[in-house]
């Protein structure tokens, strides 16, 4: 038998997915075992993080990204939060089997694919109403699916302004959008690029794609909201908000990079938790060790304890070098190595933990925010969030 990869996908999915309730908490479809690690989801901590961001923008419409299984809240998680938030324009991802995935759990919202497609995918993205990115000569593909379909097709249409990733060059772009905007079959809704985040070149940056609308709308041409600023543009690029922003790790609470978190331009509430129980509480004697190659080596009689997530479920190798998990309101430092399945922690002299007793790997709390675990054992917040198993239970928490 053979099963294709949106298949895959969406299995995944179903195993990652809750539904809001008014109750305050949503379960997920797939509750786990007593012992195995979960996600939680803060639905109005994510409605603050957009109203700080409205804020930042003037009210500028936002077009929420939600790519790479929406940071880890699951993409059709976040999409039926968002759907219940003011100020979204619209949800961007990147792989076609979210796009069809948000579409066929009932999402209205449009949605821009900014990832690759072929000529197939394109036909799966018209008959899903989805908006294609697009920065290569397609105008005749577009005018056989518009007449296909008896519609316009929306498009966004990338420039390359220098990050060299993907996007028609700039010296090319006039020419191209000139050509889709003369075809009955295009509806150019956008013409966006990406940031490079380098403070000095993003003003030329934005330079070249105002001077690109510019020169297009004295020829007539509509290239609908010109956008740029990602969520790290929204700490040190104002200039480049432009006519639409697409955050995506400020909704989810955290900051893009660390040293924007004292900065005070945003007040974030991460709205992304990890836990899991501890399943074990053993005794050490000073000089026995613990974990793969004798990683740890206890320089007193220890009490440690065995928490059941690993690297595969979303917690970073690197965190034995410096983070720390709360258990109670007490945090207690990782230690040895963290393997595919297991995390070890540090408890003390004294047996202060028992199995069945909750820990937080990371989550809303002072001290246990991703930005504390990346700043302890030099991880990356992306990597906390993004790397999470879809296939954990996840909770959504409507309200506190």
């Amino acid at each position: 038998m053979t099963v294709n990869r949106r298949e895959v996908f969406q299995a995944a999915a179903v195993l990652g997915l809750s539904a809001l309730s008014g109750s305050g908490i949503a379960q997920t479809s797939r509750r786990g075992a007593y012992f195995d690690p979960w996600i939680e989801i803060r639905a109005d901590h994510i409605a603050h993080n957009l109203g700080q961001v409205r804020a930042r923008v003037e009210n500028r419409p936002v077009l929420a990204v939600i790519k790479n299984n929406a940071y880890g809240v699951g993409v059709t998680n976040m999409a039926r939060i968002l759907e219940q938030t003011r100020g979204i324009a619209g949800l961007a991802v990147v792989k076609l089997d979210e796009a069809i995935t948000l579409r066929e759990d009932g999402i209205t919202a449009p949605i821009l694919l900014m990832g690759p497609f072929d000529d197939r995918d394109l036909e799966e993205v018209v008959a899903h109403n989805i908006m294609p990115m697009v920065y290569t000569p397609i105008g005749k593909s577009l005018d056989q699916l518009a007449e296909k379909y008896s519609a316009k097709i929306p498009v966004h249409v990338c420039v390359d302004t220098g990050m060299g990733r993907a996007g028609v060059p700039f010296s090319e772009a006039h020419s191209l959008i000139e050509d889709l905007a003369g075809r009955s079959s295009v509806d150019i809704r956008g013409v966006m690029t990406t940031l490079t985040e380098t403070p000095e070149f993003e003003i030329e940056q934005h330079r070249q794609l105002r001077s690109l609308v510019s020169d297009l709308a004295q020829d007539g041409v509509s290239t609908g909201r010109a956008h740029a600023a990602s969520s790290y543009g929204l700490f040190q690029s104002e200039f480049a908000f432009m006519d639409m922003v697409r955050p995506g790790m400020s909704l989810y609470g955290c900051y893009p990079a660390l040293k924007f978190r004292h900065e005070n331009i945003l007040q974030l509430k991460p709205a992304i938790a990890l836990k899991a129980r501890v399943i074990y509480v053993r005794h050490l004697k000073k000089g026995e060790h613990a974990g793969y190659e004798q990683a740890y080596t206890a320089k007193n009689d220890v009490w440690i304890a065995t928490l059941p997530v690993g690297h595969v479920d979303g917690v970073p190798r690197v965190a034995a070098q410096g983070a720390s998990v709360r258990i109670g309101e007490t945090l207690y430092p990782v230690i040895a190595s963290v393997s595919a399945s297991h995390t070890l922690v540090e408890i003390g002299s004294e047996k202060t933990v028992d199995p069945g007793d909750v820990a937080t790997i990371f989550d809303w709390t002072e001290g246990s925010r991703p930005e504390d675990i990346a700043e302890a054992s030099g991880a990356s917040v992306y990597d906390l969030l993004m790397h999470l198993s879809p296939l954990l239970p996840r909770t959504i928490i409507t309200r506190s």
